[in-house]
């Protein structure tokens, strides 16, 4: 999908699901990682992030762009368009508009690495997500030496 299609299908979705036209730009923007999409108050442009269009069907790049649309026409109207205010709730319910969007990113496949050290005299173990230098901690119980068990 090229810049000016998405400028088209931004339009015709404005009318069609709130009545109203847009008449500010719609434009890709690969710099989004984490969202769908993002309205911009400044300038009353919404950018949309290309990894929907990749990932997803043309039904959630809808939806990214219709709850960028409550933003809008709720800021253009100067009623609440953040997410917690009761308008844009309201409007996200009469619009048909997801709240939230799939997930963008890569899903974490590699578990969490965690460090198991021991106290060589009590035997209490203390479970760390960062290493430590053994040779400058003592243990908190009882000042014992504290020895690496599981990098």
């Amino acid at each position: 999908m090229e810049q000016r299609n998405l400028q088209q299908l931004v339009q015709q979705l404005s009318i069609e699901a709130f009545g109203k036209p847009f008449i500010h730009e719609a434009r890709f923007n690969p710099r989004l990682r984490t969202t769908g999409g993002r309205y911009k108050l400044s300038d009353g442009s919404i950018e949309i992030n290309p990894a929907v269009v990749e990932l997803y069907d043309m039904e959630e790049l809808v939806g990214i762009i219709k709850h960028e649309l409550c933003h809008y026409h709720l800021h253009q109207e100067g009623k609440g368009y953040r997410h917690g205010d009761v308008d844009f709730k309201k409007l996200l319910r009469e619009t048909g508009s997801p709240r939230y969007c799939k997930p963008l990113g890569k899903p974490s496949s590699k578990p969490k690495k965690i460090h198991l050290y021991q106290c060589k005299s009590c035997g209490l173990e203390y479970r760390r997500k960062r290493r430590m230098d053994v040779r400058k901690y003592r243990c908190g119980k009882c000042a014992g030496e504290i020895v690496l068990i599981q990098a």
